[in-house]
């Protein structure tokens, strides 16, 4: 490949000449100064004999260190040190080139007799050192005038799109702060093609008046709508990273309000140096909008997973990949992945190697939860010390159309699990439950209802194996989840449909999710449900409007919103516990999770019910759930 060499295009050249100008003021100006505007005819002659080395040691220089290649409207701290380094290399070049004619002429008088004038003699120091700084600051101040013009003429041409520029996007930033800032230099330095930032909002009372790069600091970030209606703004970008998530939710909410693009800047030590802010910028999501606080995690509790072999059935599936992403934190000797579809969990496991190159080992087997010797098998090969049960049918309105697949699978698959664990003694086994399994209204909550029923029983009778389920609400982009829905039909146009305007729901992020469950496995003893505070509840209509509002729309003008009616076994608000549940319930040493008091039931009808699961029919389906979870009301 053929390197490129300089290039004296009509820029450079144009920069030359002007250094040139500056350079043989400079080689008068000072010295004139130095002797108060005395000169004598000797002085001028040594001079104007100086001008060929001196334009020769500047520009020499100056192109050796490759100054004239350099994008000075993009210019840096770097760019400026190599400028300065060069100057001070040049003088000293002039100053051994004063030196070594002052010793020749001298030489020629007294040792030749030669009769010449002295032209040549070493100046005073301080005219050295004066001329290194007058040069710096004047060539420098050339080429900030050159950047400043160039770039208020590109900023005039994309306010008003002249000639061939397309008018560039206002642009508002909140956050005064590193982020801000670095987004302000990567707009100038970029022309503007991706917005000219008009303003900022800040909460912080001293940045109010003051401004940044150019861009002044209006108010705070309360005053968003006023902002964006005075400068006519057409994106947003949120660049606050350290923020309660209450005051982020909060601001972002005010944000999405005004029917701008919203765009998320990442921390400024995450690209500083290696990314590009504007690159790394996102669309707002809407998790961001349902964040919480994050869990704090007791990573000593955590610990009981380090060395030893971890076994996820469903491991699979959008929570079960997760939870082995989790586990996988804690340095497991092993982690088998157990699922009955293989092409997630083979994925899965490329993704897992590919992070930890193959420490955990990552093993996968094919089966299905159903098959108790297909289970006993695969415990017989890895003997796994820990077990977490995410393998189940989930989909509502799928499981009101095939109830007895779903006693099957959930609870079934859940007495085999514990079953074959407990012949393993296995030391702790999580079951992934949800909070539709309080007071059930579907065939997928009673199911899960009974799988805690079956953990609870094998949590009294198992002497070697500590058993606990987790119960949580909807998971944001799980599959099935309304999320995914309301993306899809926004991709089509629209509309969007929601069963009912008043319904509501308790929300968690996948990750969140998987760790409350391996945090559970620390905290268990036996027989616990353990519940997250989930926040307040989140109407399905917010949701929705919010997710319209994101993607640049506005809600029942460019999308609609259509109301569908409550699926079978849908209802309009989810529990987290029982009634009877409540007297007991206790925190962890989490304050975010709960432990729920232990309702009674009978052992005994429970094992008579999973016995008759074979020999039962699928009309007998919702009468068998029925008699198991008396509070089960199906609509």
């Amino acid at each position: 490949m053929q390197i490129k060499r300089h290039k004296w295009n009509k820029r450079a050249i144009a920069l030359t000449l002007a250094d040139i100008a500056i350079i043989n003021a400079v080689n008068y100006i000072m010295v004139f100064v130095h002797w108060n505007f005395i000169m004598d005819l000797s002085l001028v002659r040594q001079l104007s004999l100086r001008i060929p080395y001196l334009i020769l040691a500047y520009v020499g220089c100056y192109t050796a260190f490759r100054l004239y290649n350099i994008m000075w409207r993009y210019a840096g701290f770097y760019e400026l040190f190599r400028f300065g380094v060069a100057t001070v290399i040049a003088t000293c070049i002039v100053w051994c080139c004063d030196y070594t004619g002052m010793k020749i002429c001298r030489y020629l008088i007294e040792a030749k007799g030669v009769d010449i004038p002295l032209y040549f003699n070493v100046l005073p120091t301080s005219v050295y050192i004066d001329s290194t700084l007058v040069i710096i600051f004047a060539c420098l101040f050339i080429r900030v005038m050159y950047r400043s013009v160039r770039v208020m003429t590109s900023e005039s041409k994309r306010r008003t799109g002249k000639g061939n520029a397309i008018p560039a996007k206002k642009v508002l930033i909140v956050g005064a702060g590193a982020v801000g800032s670095a987004l302000v230099t990567e707009l100038q330095m970029t022309d503007y093609r991706f917005g000219i930032p008009v303003a900022f909002l800040d909460d912080d009372p001293k940045k109010l008046g003051l401004s940044v790069l150019g861009t002044p600091v209006i108010g705070n970030c309360n005053q968003v709508a006023a902002a964006v209606k005075k400068y006519e703004v057409d994106q947003i970008y949120f660049c606050i990273t350290d923020i309660a998530e209450a005051r982020k939710r909060e601001i972002l909410d005010k944000l999405v309000e005004t029917g701008c693009v919203i765009k998320m800047a990442s921390d400024y030590t995450e690209f500083n140096g290696h990314k590009s802010a504007l690159k790394e910028a996102r669309q707002v999501d809407i998790l961001d909008l349902l964040s919480r606080p994050p869990i704090e995690l007791n990573h000593e509790v955590c610990k009981y997973l380090h060395d030893e072999v971890v076994l996820v059935t469903g491991g699979g599936g959008s929570i079960g990949s997760e939870l082995c992403r989790q586990i996988a934190r804690y340095s497991p000797e092993k982690i088998i992945i157990f699922d009955i579809y293989e092409n997630n969990a083979y994925a899965l496991k490329n993704s897992l190697d590919m992070q930890y190159f193959g420490t955990p080992q990552i093993e996968i087997r094919i089966g299905s939860v159903r098959e108790e010797e297909r289970l006993r098998e695969v415990f017989e090969e890895f003997h796994p010390t820990s077990v977490f049960h995410a393998a189940a049918h989930k989909h509502v309105p799928l499981m009101e159309e095939s109830p007895f697949e779903a006693i099957k699978n959930n609870i079934l698959g859940t007495y085999n699990t514990a079953k074959v664990a407990d012949e393993f003694s296995v030391q702790n086994f999580v079951l992934l439950s949800t909070d539709k399994a309080v007071n059930p209204t579907n065939v997928m909550g009673a199911t899960k209802r009974c799988c805690e029923l079956v953990i609870q029983h094998f949590a009294k009778i198992s002497k070697n194996t500590k058993f606990a389920a987790v119960r949580f609400g909807n998971v944001l982009g799980s599959n099935g989840s309304v999320i995914p829905l309301f993306k899809e039909q926004l991709e089509h146009g629209g509309p969007l449909t929601v069963t009912h305007p008043d319904i509501t729901r308790y929300f968690m992020t996948i990750p969140e999710a998987a760790q409350l469950v391996v945090q559970a496995g620390g905290l268990a003893k036996g027989g616990e449900i353990f519940v997250l505070d989930m926040g307040e509840p989140v109407k399905i209509l917010t949701l929705a409007e919010k997710l319209i509002k994101l993607s640049g729309y506005e809600p029942y003008v460019d999308i609609d919103i259509q109301f569908t009616g409550l699926r079978p076994g849908e209802k309009l608000y989810e529990e987290l516990i029982l009634p009877s549940e409540k007297e007991g319930m206790h925190k962890t040493a989490n304050d975010k999770i709960f432990v729920a008091a232990p309702s009674e039931f009978d052992d005994a009808v429970l094992m008579q019910h999973i016995a008759k699961i074979h020999e039962m029919s699928p009309e007998q389906s919702r009468a068998f759930l029925k008699e198991l979870v008396p509070n089960y009301k199906a609509n």
